[in-house]
């Protein structure tokens, strides 16, 4: 009697699943916003998942006609196509994270005379996050490794990560892409270079005896890397046509912003930028992921506010600096020999996490004689 009570509710908990999709189904999904071939709300009925990858239309990536008629291309094609598809709200935040970054990273993408399509890059990379970082080290839009983010010239370390701006993360992307299509003269062989590095990629092609792409016997992540990239534009350039009926309001509106230039002789608290700007730390920080801490570092510092605020901002900033650069309470600690900042602290009557912060240390940072720190008196 047991295994028949079971087995009615085994029934019946599959019907109501089956009812629940079958609803879904029916449901228009919110559908970028260039709003041409945006489909209205009557007419966004999600298709099956088979139509989804009906490649009716001839498909190209960086120029290059994808021959979706060759069958194992097809099928990774679709693989990544269908699972993409059923992660909606994932599509959903692509394309409105795209509506808000798009246009400054085409801007920049083309000043660099690449392919467009390239964009499309930092969607599988990212999903146009700059604090993504993977168990390799990479982080931001692009995913930079330290070294590679170095070499291509971004700035990295304990109190600034330019692999986090989206700018000079995206021009060091550029001229990275345009060195690897130098030395592959192939754009989907360029893309799989930047996932697994020109020497590793230039290893299989001598090894295999092939220099094109599809053709490679290549590691599941690169093989799958190139196909996500190309299924994210298939998606994203024909959302209208997988239900995706977004309108006007549903998008995020553009960054838009002003540029202040600041200059400070000792390391610029943000919170008194914040101030100055009349806004909030977290504004500071959103807007200016690239900043660690809570200090600007000494020197010459740019930085992003809500477009509108430069206008006072400069007046305001002046008086809010010479009170705190004229103010004598702070002190500077030289740091002695056989002291740590545990030590230091507690000669200051301070907490150790206050200390760490004021100088934009952590607890494992190593001080030496020498060194300076700022003991803040509030």
């Amino acid at each position: 009697m047991k295994l028949k009570n079971i087995q009615m509710k085994s029934l019946f908990l599959i019907h109501v699943i089956l009812i629940c999709w079958a609803l879904l189904s029916t449901i228009a999904l919110p559908s970028f916003a260039d709003k041409e071939n945006q489909a209205p709300l009557n007419e966004s009925l999600l298709p099956s998942l088979v139509e989804s990858v009906r490649f009716s239309e001839p498909l190209f990536f960086c120029g290059d006609k994808i021959l979706v008629e060759r069958q194992d291309i097809k099928e990774n094609l679709e693989k990544e196509v269908l699972l993409a598809l059923w992660d909606r709200p994932q599509v959903i935040l692509w394309i409105k994270r795209a509506s808000k970054f798009f246009p400054h990273m085409e801007k920049i993408i083309k000043e660099a005379g690449l392919p467009d399509d390239l964009k499309y890059v930092a969607i599988i990379e990212s999903g146009l996050r700059p604090h993504v970082s993977s168990h390799k080290g990479a982080v931001g839009y692009w995913q930079f490794l330290r070294a590679t983010g170095k070499m291509y010239g971004l700035k990295i370390n304990y109190q600034i990560d330019e692999r986090r701006n989206i700018f000079k993360s995206t021009q060091s992307a550029c001229k990275y892409l345009k060195e690897l299509n130098r030395q592959f003269d192939d754009w989907p062989l360029s893309v799989a270079a930047y996932n697994m590095g020109a020497r590793r990629l230039k290893d299989r092609i001598k090894t295999q005896e092939s220099n094109e792409f599809y053709s490679l016997y290549l590691s599941e992540e690169t093989q799958r890397y190139v196909f996500k990239i190309i299924a994210a534009k298939f998606i994203m350039e024909n959302y209208h046509k997988f239900g995706f009926a977004f309108q006007k309001e549903d998008y995020y509106p553009p960054f838009e912003f002003d540029k202040v230039n600041l200059n400070s002789s000792r390391q610029l608290p943000i919170a008194l930028v914040a101030k100055a700007a009349g806004i909030s730390f977290k504004t500071i920080k959103d807007m200016n992921p690239e900043l660690r801490g809570y200090h600007l570092a000494a020197g010459k510092n740019s930085i992003l506010v809500p477009k509108g605020l430069i206008q006072n901002f400069e007046a305001r900033f002046e008086g809010y600096y010479a009170k705190w650069q004229g103010s004598d309470d702070d002190k500077i600690h030289n740091v002695l020999s056989g002291e740590n900042l545990a030590l230091i602290a507690k000669k200051y009557n301070v907490r150790l996490s206050s200390l760490i912060r004021w100088n934009n240390l952590s607890l494992r940072s190593v001080i030496y004689p020498g060194d300076k720190l700022i003991i803040e008196s509030n």
